[in-house]
């Protein structure tokens, strides 16, 4: 009887300590977020300041080559607003931060600008955030 109780305990501890193994060592399962939705956004304007559209609009992670958005219109109905990343990219992106080269061309102007917008993400972030780069892209 004893050897059948001592060979169930023992089964039940492997199972215990088998299932307490974890693959990922991140060590950030405790982290508690909101169920808020972050994007970073930029806004190309003209000399004047005013918001303009603009046409080849890309944002490129410079770290890892892979585009983060493209856009083809403005979003919030408010022109020349485009986003640079999202939640969604959060994968995508270091903790320590990555650079965004964020580009577009202004047909009137036949300009292209470009900026390095600086964002971190990774595994364990709630959210993205930007830590460095500007909120406008001025065309001359």
């Amino acid at each position: 009887m004893f050897k059948k109780i001592a060979m169930l305990v023992c089964g039940v501890g492997v199972i215990l300590l088998t299932a307490c193994d974890k693959t990922d060592n991140s060590n950030c399962q405790d982290k508690i977020c909101d169920e808020s939705f972050a994007t970073l956004v930029v806004k190309f304007v003209d000399k004047n300041g005013e918001g303009v559209a603009v046409d080849n609009y890309s944002a490129v992670n410079q770290r890892t080559g892979d585009t983060l958005s493209v856009a083809t219109s403005d979003i919030n109905s408010e022109t020349g607003i485009y986003i640079v990343a999202s939640d969604r990219h959060i994968s995508k992106l270091s903790e320590g931060g990555d650079s965004v080269k964020v580009t577009g061309t202004y047909a009137k102007s036949a300009q292209t600008k470009s900026a390095i917008i600086k964002v971190k993400g990774g595994n364990c972030a709630c959210h993205i955030s930007k830590i460095d780069g500007p909120e406008q892209i001025k065309f001359d």
